[in-house]
């Protein structure tokens, strides 16, 4: 086994615990292997506006986020792929339809199509996440780097099968991201590698949900979470103990690098 010299985390199960929670084994473990010359990034689900005081508290400028769809290198942004804006129309109506709400993200900030209804508040609690403002027009305004689509497992295959230039990825019973056909961490991780000057073999990745997968088997060493899904451990190399049970710590000694 190659020992990495650049590791991305995942947020959600990964650093953070199911309270929203960073264990300080893991803050600790970060910075030792910092001190010791790994480079650290973030590859995550999540918008940029969503984790910054979590890059501030780990001096962290280099991230993969929206899940592929917008790079950041050393403060620099160095991949992006927003959504088409008629095609996110075409979605929005057919979502309309369905009575399926959904909410827009650039890398600034999100905004819903409807006010005060369950699923979104459930999903975005459950990040700790507030309702975001309503905004009809706002992927007519932004650059949409993603999409979140609020419905149950049995409607997906409504969307899967008929909007193929959208790459959907369950992330909540309540809740689907919706991002650009072709993009996933795995793409975002290979991105960063190259603009610093890595390969894809020098890389490890830390992850436990669906969308880690393909980062997971794409990086040198991946490694899932004590807490990850079934079918996300099967594409590790590695596992490790929960989140919550330092095993972002653990990780990182089975790999070799405390």
């Amino acid at each position: 086994m190659k020992k990495p010299s650049i590791v991305f985390f995942d947020i959600d199960g990964t650093l953070y615990t199911q309270e929203m929670t960073l264990p300080e084994s893991s803050k600790e473990a970060i910075k030792a292997i910092k001190d010791d010359g790994i480079y650290v990034a973030i590859a995550t689900g999540r918008a940029p506006f969503m984790f910054e005081s979590l890059r501030e508290e780990l001096d962290i400028e280099t991230f993969v986020s929206f899940n592929g769809s917008y790079v950041v290198a050393e403060g620099e942004v160095i991949e992006k792929r927003p959504l088409k804006t008629e095609k996110v129309e075409e979605l929005q109506l057919a979502a309309g339809s369905e009575s399926h709400p959904m909410v827009f993200l650039d890398h600034e900030q999100a905004a819903a199509n409807v006010e005060n209804h369950a699923h979104i508040s459930e999903s975005l609690g459950d990040l700790k996440m507030p309702y975001p403002p309503l905004s009809e027009n706002f992927y007519k305004q932004k650059e949409i780097y993603q999409a979140l689509l609020f419905c149950g497992k049995e409607d997906e295959d409504l969307y899967k099968n008929n909007y193929g230039t959208f790459h959907f990825v369950r992330w909540h019973k309540r809740a689907l991201d919706v991002l650009p056909a072709g993009g996933s961490k795995a793409e975002g991780i290979r991105a960063v590698a190259n603009h610093l000057g890595y390969t894809i073999e020098d890389t490890a990745a830390f992850g436990d949900a669906l969308n880690d997968m393909e980062m997971l088997t794409e990086a040198g060493i991946g490694i899932a979470m004590g807490n990850a899904l079934e079918e996300v451990k099967q594409a590790a190399d590695i596992v490790t103990s929960p989140v919550y049970e330092n095993g972002v710590q653990q990780g990182l000694k089975r790999i070799g690098l405390l």
